[in-house]
């Protein structure tokens, strides 16, 4: 049985909460991010005993990047082995799904069965996250008991989730663009340095190093590397 919070508690959780996500603002790298997403929701949305993330893409693979148990990314492998699940529907179809008893939900037989065979689980109740490039996610919450997500794990969670997707790719918009920077400077680099050993200039330098590319069927930036690497004579 779920207790509903008193408006005071209700509000404090969501300051809470908001507080939380701004200093996810703050952590180095995406995995981090996505870490702690898994973790504070474990512990904020009321009676949630594990929680995970899931991440799919259209070529149907399924991928666990957090959880705070082996449960969930045991029944995220139950869900790439049979390609239904709550969290998946949850992750391309609806922005709430709930699984109040696995036991007598009949909407995804054949994770049901797998999933009461491998796991203690009996309650799940999937967000969905928007994720940037064709991938979609959800953030799940599990309990060992049935009936356990009420109307405010329900509005909480939604809450959650919708910060998360925020937080999250904003630090993965961060990490490509620290990427973009390093990779434009290694070419840069190799670039400087094929004009100063063939004597030709940066346009003429870059074809060179696009035409070794194209030819190799090497990505230019491995190629860049390849030759910033290189001991000088």
């Amino acid at each position: 049985m779920v207790i509903a919070k008193e408006p005071d508690e209700r509000e404090d959780t969501h300051l809470r909460l908001a507080e939380l996500v701004r200093e996810l603002y703050s952590r180095p790298d995406a995995d981090t991010v996505i870490a702690e997403l898994a973790e504070h929701a474990a512990v904020e949305i009321p009676g949630a005993q594990y929680a995970g993330i899931t991440i799919t893409r259209k070529s149907n693979s399924v991928e666990t990047p957090a959880a705070t148990h082996m449960y969930p990314m045991l029944l995220d492998k139950i869900q790439q082995r049979h390609q239904e699940g709550p969290c998946l529907t949850a992750a391309w179809d609806k922005k709430v799904v709930y699984v109040a008893d696995l036991q007598t939900d009949d909407r995804f037989p054949r994770y049901r069965q797998d999933a009461l065979a491998e796991t203690p689980i009996r309650s799940i109740m999937a967000f969905q996250l928007f994720i940037e490039d064709e991938t979609m996610g959800a953030l799940n919450v599990y309990s060992e008991e049935p009936d356990a997500f009420g109307d405010q794990a329900r509005s909480l969670g939604l809450v959650f989730a919708a910060h998360s997707s925020v937080a999250w790719n904003a630090a993965r918009r961060d990490e490509q663009f620290k990427r973009a920077l390093a990779s434009r400077d290694t070419i840069g680099q190799a670039k400087g340095m094929v004009m100063e050993r063939y004597g030709v200039d940066a346009v003429q330098a870059f074809d060179l190093l696009r035409k070794l590319s194209q030819d190799s069927n090497v990505p230019l930036i491995k190629i860049a590397k390849e030759i910033v690497d290189q001991p000088r004579p």
